[in-house]
């Protein structure tokens, strides 16, 4: 798992499902560094959110490796709803916010998504894909709470502890698959 590059919001506003927010220069060395280290590695597909700085970190993976990229929905950014575009720092005091940060298993963003159901979306599709590419290597590049969403499914972590862990820009989340079950091979992994 790959969480994109970055873009000019980090930081500063929760960008969600924002369309049109695309890498920095930073963003796009990022991507290119991390290009190259995948590349390495010889991954048999890309796949990617839809949105376009998941795309753009895809692209230069895919492009580097010689594959396309498979836009899948269910690596989509959870749906900040309403509170989708706002600065974090307007964002500080709100309850719901609070809430939503210390108790992610129960709470949802307003007018927008649970993090229980974008869990549940993306941990479906990687066990499909666990299936479907069995002995082969596959990118998802998705975002920052999906590969946490992800990584608690996986370790049997409640969505309340998800910010216990760092899933930096341009970092890779490694996991292995099987029968067996998954289990986590790297976290916040960094090419750049």
């Amino acid at each position: 798992m790959v969480r994109h590059a970055s873009h000019g919001d980090i930081g500063s506003r929760l960008s969600g499902r924002l369309p049109d927010l695309p890498l920095t220069a930073d963003g796009q060395a990022q991507a290119q560094a991390l290009a190259r280290g995948i590349a390495a590695e010889a991954p048999d597909a890309v796949q990617s959110s839809p949105v376009l700085r998941a795309q753009q970190t895809a692209a230069a993976i895919a492009n580097a490796c010689g594959l396309h990229v498979e836009t899948v929905d269910a690596l989509q950014e959870l749906d900040f709803g309403d509170w989708t575009g706002r600065e974090f720092k307007a964002l500080d005091g709100d309850p719901e916010w609070e809430f939503w940060n210390t108790h992610r298993s129960q709470a949802s963003a307003p007018s927008g998504e649970s993090m229980k159901a974008a869990q549940d979306r993306a941990y479906a599709h990687f066990r499909a894909v666990a299936e479907d590419f069995r002995g082969k290597t596959l990118v998802m590049v998705t975002h920052c709470d999906i590969v946490r969403a992800l990584v608690a499914a996986i370790l049997g972590l409640t969505l309340d502890n998800l910010l216990r862990f760092d899933v930096d820009p341009a970092s890779v989340t490694r996991v292995e698959a099987g029968e067996w079950g998954a289990r986590l091979t790297g976290l916040n992994e960094r090419f750049a």
